[in-house]
């Protein structure tokens, strides 16, 4: 008796599909870089890195996200978005597999892979959600950033605890994380299938770079970025400083993370329904200065308000720095070419924020003084937020 032929998909199947693809795409958006900073101390120690090398290491990453542009445009049309993403997604589980293991090079080596990786899907991703939900562009791009907020914030708390389970093998945490990696790529790989949409004829990138609205959109991107990226490379270790053990710093960055998802969410749907974005972004905006403040400056005893503002003013933040990539462009290619420019340029302006953190803390001797270069970013951020914010598109 023949077998019955399976039933094929249906498009709800199909949509399903995708969005638990894309999702589980975006939890590995962050592990990477926030699983770095709670065990960088114990990395130092063990591989006796400089002080330099350490403050690169946290700086590689960032870096590569907006080095990562030209090679996400590249691929999306060599293969088509939904390949090139499946391969990705299977370099960075070898990248995140064989960084801790192979010596100072590897480390390096890895870490640039796995930046370069999470680059490309950052770029394509807001591409896809134009295409796939034009109407609910907002509502995805705030589920997706929620559940990059969790993944983020996973890495953050439990690769620490994960170290001290391990016999104290900061190894062995890190590898953990090329576990969501590989379940990602097998979650995604149905979409690979689906590679053969026609691929329209692409507009010319120029045109971006002569328009004052997608330099605006670039710059909120970089500036609001360089404040998440000293906030996830070093928040850890300026609680220590202050007091905290390492578990605790370690916990703070977590939670600071957690509450991201309320704010990630929240932001685009409290915007949807304003005559634009600009009070949004301000908001989010003197919540993420006030929280940085309070954890630089606030007793002690008060760290953990401070610590739960900052997390909301940075989820709220980033949301709303992703949700202007869709709603600035008119089209599913222009919101792909414009998160190219934005991440891009936006990233590689924001790997400079740990830097410049690291360097004037060895400067000064101490983290107090770095609360003026928080506040000059912020306030920067906040002035392009105010024009990006406006009510316009950039041309098709």
């Amino acid at each position: 008796m023949p077998m019955p032929e399976p039933a094929p998909f249906t498009h709800a199947h199909k949509r399903l599909l995708l969005i638990a693809g894309l999702l589980f795409m975006a939890f590995n958006l962050r592990p990477t870089i926030t699983s770095v900073s709670p065990v960088l101390r114990a990395m130092v120690e063990a591989m006796q890195l400089s002080g330099t090398a350490a403050t690169l290491l946290t700086m590689l990453p960032v870096l590569c996200l907006g080095l990562a542009a030209p090679l996400a445009q590249y691929l999306a049309r060599r293969l088509g978005t939904r390949l090139a993403l499946a391969w990705v997604l299977a370099a960075l589980t070898l990248a995140l597999l064989a960084r801790p293991w192979s010596g100072v090079p590897g480390l390096f080596v890895g870490t640039l892979v796995a930046g370069m990786a999470l680059g490309v899907i950052g770029i394509l991703l807001p591409g896809i959600v134009k295409h796939e939900f034009p109407r609910q562009a907002g509502l995805m791009t705030g589920l997706y950033t929620a559940i990059l907020s969790i993944g983020a914030a996973a890495a953050a708390g439990a690769t620490e605890p994960l170290r001290l389970a391990l016999a104290g093998s900061w190894q062995g945490a890190l590898t953990f994380w090329a576990l969501p990696a590989l379940l990602a790529t097998v979650v995604w790989l149905p979409q690979a299938g689906m590679a053969h949409q026609k691929r329209p004829q692409p507009r010319p990138f120029s045109r971006l770079l002569r328009n004052p609205l997608a330099w605006q959109v670039t710059g909120y991107m970089g500036l609001q970025s360089a404040l998440a990226y000293i906030v996830f490379g070093w928040l850890p270790t300026i609680l220590v400083d202050r007091g905290m053990s390492a578990v605790a710093a370690g916990l703070a960055l977590s939670v600071s993370i957690i509450v991201q998802i309320a704010s990630a969410i929240l932001a685009p749907w409290l915007s949807s329904r304003m005559r634009d974005e600009r009070l949004t972004i301000a908001l989010l905006m003197a919540c993420t200065l006030a929280g940085l403040a309070g954890c630089l400056y606030a007793p002690v005893s008060s760290l953990w308000y401070w610590i739960v503002l900052l997390g909301l003013g940075q989820g709220g933040t980033f949301s709303m720095a992703l949700t202007l990539l869709a709603l600035r462009a008119p089209d599913a290619q222009s919101a792909s070419q414009l998160s190219a420019m934005a991440q891009g340029f936006g990233y590689m302006l924001a790997a400079c924020g740990p830097l410049l953190a690291g360097l004037l803390h060895d400067w000064v001797g101490n983290w107090q003084a770095t609360g003026v270069l928080y506040g000059a970013i912020g306030l920067a951020a906040l002035a392009l937020g105010l024009v990006a914010g406006r009510n316009k598109l950039i041309p098709g």
